[in-house]
C-alpha cells in the first residue's frame, strides 16, 4: 500500500496562489463532490480565511490518480503563521514550492523553503501565474535555484523539477514556450517526481501528531501521518507526551483509548476508514486530552515509538489580555470572566504551536506571545467572534538580552513591490523608521522593488500607511531575519488624543465645536463612558473634552442659531490598526460587536496623580 502514496506539503508566500491550485489539482482528479466543484478557494474553510484571502491554518487533503494516493498539506503563506508549516513538515516528504512568475521568491519563501531544506525534504518547482503580463518565468527559476544554494540545499535538493502553470486558469506545461495541458499535467509531475513514504523500521503502530482538531461529537482529533505499523478502528492507542520542558525528562503515558474512529480526507471532507497503513495522513479519536508534538503508540511498551517535541521559532511579539472591566462590559459578549478568558487561551495553546500564553503579576490578565501583528490580530478576532469580551494592551516586540548583558531586538527583512513614483516616499518612510535599505531594482512595467532590514517595532501598523502612501499599489512581505543590538527608544505616535470627560451620548453639536481639535473616532449618538478615546488631538499632548453637550434652546430665532453643522465622517480603524493606533497606557476594548479605545486609567484625576507620580520618579 505505502508504494502508492506520495505525501506532499504546498508551500509558499502569500498570495502566490497555492490553495487555488490544490483546488484546481482536487477538480482536476475529480476529488471534489458535484456541489463543490465550483468552490473557489475550498481549502480556505473558516470565515476568517475566506474574508481576508489567506490560509491560517494548515488542512490536510487527498486525491486518487491513476491508482496513486496524493495526499496534500496546504500551509499558510505568511511569516506569522510560520509554525503551522513547521508542525506539518514531518508528515510529508517533499514539498510543493509555488512560486509567483512576476514577483520571483520573496521572503516568506525563503522562511517556508528553509523550512524545508533543513528537514531535508525533496523540493518541486511550481512556477505559477505565467498568464500575468510581464512575468518572467525563466529568471524565477534563477532565482529559486540561487535561494536554495543560499540556504544550503542539497545537490539533490539543488537539482529540483520544475512546471509552470496557471492556477487560476487552469492549464499547466513543462516549458512556457510549450503546448498547453490541463492541470492534470501537474499530477503526472508529482507522481513522477515526489519521493515514496518513508517507513520506519518499527513493528508497533506509530503516528506523531502534527495538528489537532476538536469536534462536539467526537471530541479531540489527533491529525498526522503513520509513520509505522497499521492501525485499525477500536485498536488500543497509547498517549506519549515528553513532560516539561526538559527534553531529558522521560515521557509520559497520558492515557491508553480505544480509536473511536479513523478517518480518512478526500478532496474537502473526511470519510471513516476501517483499516489505515504507515505512510498514510489520517485523523484518530477518541482520547480525553490532546497536544501538537503527542506520540499515539502501540499498547505493548516493548514496541512504543516515542516522538520527540516539535520546537517551532519563538515568538517575537507579545500583548496583554485582560478582563473588560470598562463600564460597557458583559453588554454584548458572552464570555466575559478572567476563567474562560484562560480556558480560551489555554486551549488555543495546545493546537497553536506558535503561540504562548503566560500569568502575569496582576490575576486577571494574561501575557500571549506570538509571531507577529496578524497572528495576534486573528486569535483576537477569532475570540471575538466566539462571544468574548476582553481588553488588549498595544503590541510589543520580545527583546532578549546579549551574552554582554546588552540588549538585543528583533529585526525583519522586508520587501516592497510597488509603482516607481513611489518608492521615494516608501524609502523616507522606511528610514524615520530605523530601516536600512539594503537593495533596490526595477522589477518591470513600472515598478520598483526594495528591501530593507527593519527592528520589528516599527513595522507595527506601517502596512496600511504603506498602502496610503503607494496609493494602494505596494505589495509589502516582511519576515524575521535575526535579533540586532536595541537602536534605542522611538516615540510610538505623534499626536495625542481626544478623551471623553463623562458617560453619556455624543451630540451633533458637541462634535461640531471637537472636531476643529482634531480628527473624531466616533459620530453623533454615540455612547461614550469617562476615559474612552473619540478622536485624535491635533497637538502631541492628550486632551479631556465633553462631546455630550447638548445645544441649548432658547425661544430666539436668529441666522447664527440655525446655521447647519457638517461633520467630517469619523475615522474607523480596524482591529489590526487599532493595536497599532495604542500607546503603553491605553488598551482596546474588544466585544463581539464593538472595538473601543480607552485609557488604562479611565479616572481623570488617577491618570493626573499616576502622572506626578512618575515625573517625581
Amino acid at each position: 500500500m505505502t508504494a502508492d502514496i506520495r505525501n506532499l506539503a504546498i508551500i509558499a508566500h502569500v498570495d502566490h496562489g497555492k490553495t487555488t491550485l490544490v483546488d484546481a489539482l482536487l477538480a482536476s482528479a475529480g476529488a471534489l463532490e458535484r456541489s463543490e466543484s465550483n468552490t473557489e478557494r475550498g481549502m480556505d474553510s473558516n470565515d476568517l480565511e475566506r474574508e481576508r484571502g489567506i490560509t491560517i491554518t494548515s488542512k490536510p487533503t487527498s486525491l486518487s490518480y491513476k491508482g496513486i494516493r496524493i495526499n496534500l498539506v496546504d500551509t499558510p503563506g505568511h511569516a506569522d503563521f510560520g509554525g503551522e508549516v513547521e508542525r506539518v513538515l514531518n508528515m510529508v516528504d517533499a514539498v510543493l514550492l509555488v512560486v509567483d512568475a512576476f514577483e520571483g521568491p520573496m521572503p516568506q519563501t525563503r522562511f517556508v523553503t528553509e523550512k524545508a531544506i533543513k528537514a531535508g525534504l525533496r523540493v518541486l518547482l511550481v512556477v505559477n501565474k505565467i498568464d500575468r503580463a510581464g512575468c518572467e518565468p525563466h529568471k524565477t527559476v534563477d532565482d529559486t535555484f540561487d535561494l536554495l544554494a543560499a540556504l544550503d540545499a542539497s545537490e539533490e535538493q539543488l537539482d529540483f523539477p520544475v512546471i509552470f502553470c496557471s492556477a487560476r486558469e487552469r492549464f499547466a506545461m513543462s516549458d512556457p514556450a510549450g503546448e498547453r495541458r490541463d492541470m492534470t499535467a501537474i499530477l503526472d509531475f508529482i507522481c513522477e517526481h515526489a519521493p515514496r513514504p518513508k517507513i520506519a523500521d518499527a513493528p508497533g503502530f506509530a503516528l506523531w501528531v502534527s495538528t489537532l482538531d476538536y469536534d462536539s461529537f467526537l471530541g479531540f482529533v489527533a491529525i498526522g501521518r503513520i509513520q509505522s505499523g497499521a492501525v485499525n478502528v477500536g485498536d488500543r492507542i497509547a498517549l506519549v507526551r515528553q513532560s516539561g520542558d526538559d527534553p531529558a525528562a522521560p515521557p509520559k503515558v497520558m492515557e491508553v483509548f480505544r480509536a473511536r474512529k479513523l478517518l480518512g480526507f478526500q478532496g474537502l471532507r473526511r470519510f471513516e476508514r476501517e483499516r489505515a497503513e504507515a505512510g498514510d495522513i489520517v485523523a484518530i479519536s477518541g482520547m480525553e486530552s490532546l497536544t501538537v508534538g503527542d506520540s499515539l503508540t502501540t499498547e505493548d511498551p516493548a514496541q512504543r515509538t516515542i516522538f520527540p517535541r516539535i520546537d517551532v521559532d519563538p515568538p517575537t511579539m507579545a500583548i496583554r489580555i485582560r478582563v473588560n472591566d470598562g463600564p460597557f462590559a458583559g453588554r454584548e459578549g458572552q464570555w466575559v470572566t478572567s476563567r474562560k478568558l484562560a480556558e480560551r487561551l489555554t486551549r488555543e495553546a495546545r493546537s497553536n504551536v506558535a503561540l504562548r500564553v503566560a500569568s502575569t503579576e496582576q490575576s486577571e490578565e494574561f501575557e500571549v506571545s506570538g509571531r507577529g501583528e496578524l497572528h495576534l490580530g486573528v486569535l483576537i478576532e477569532t475570540m471575538r467572534r466566539e462571544g468574548y469580551e476582553m481588553c488588549v494592551s498595544r503590541p510589543r516586540v520580545i527583546l532578549q538580552r546579549g551574552e554582554g548583558g546588552e540588549l538585543r531586538e528583533p529585526f525583519e527583512r522586508v520587501v516592497i513591490l510597488c509603482d516607481s513614483p513611489y518608492a521615494g516616499v516608501v524609502i523616507e518612510k522606511m528610514g524615520q523608521k530605523m530601516g536600512e535599505l539594503r537593495a533596490m531594482d526595477t522589477a518591470g512595467d513600472g515598478r520598483t522593488r526594495v528591501e530593507f532590514m527593519v527592528p520589528t517595532r516599527s513595522l507595527i501598523g506601517y502596512r496600511s500607511e504603506m498602502l496610503t502612501d503607494t496609493r494602494g499599489t505596494g505589495i509589502m512581505a516582511a519576515t524575521f531575519d535575526h535579533y540586532g543590538a536595541y537602536l534605542g527608544p522611538r516615540k510610538a505616535r505623534a499626536r495625542g488624543v481626544l478623551i471623553a470627560l463623562e458617560a453619556g451620548e455624543t451630540t451633533l453639536y458637541s462634535l461640531g465645536r471637537l472636531q476643529e481639535r482634531g480628527s473624531l473616532f466616533v459620530g453623533p449618538q454615540v455612547a461614550v463612558y469617562a476615559g474612552m478615546i473619540i478622536g485624535e488631538h491635533c497637538r502631541d499632548n492628550d486632551l479631556v473634552v465633553n462631546p455630550n453637550i447638548g445645544k441649548k434652546l432658547t425661544n430666539i430665532r436668529t441666522t447664527a442659531t440655525d446655521e447647519k453643522v457638517y461633520l467630517t465622517p469619523p475615522i474607523n480603524f480596524s482591529l489590526e490598526q487599532s493595536l497599532a493606533y495604542l500607546d503603553d497606557d491605553e488598551l482596546l476594548e474588544v466585544t463581539p460587536k464593538s472595538l473601543r479605545l480607552r485609557k488604562r486609567m479611565l479616572d481623570h484625576n488617577a491618570r493626573k496623580r499616576d502622572a506626578k507620580a512618575s515625573a517625581a520618579v
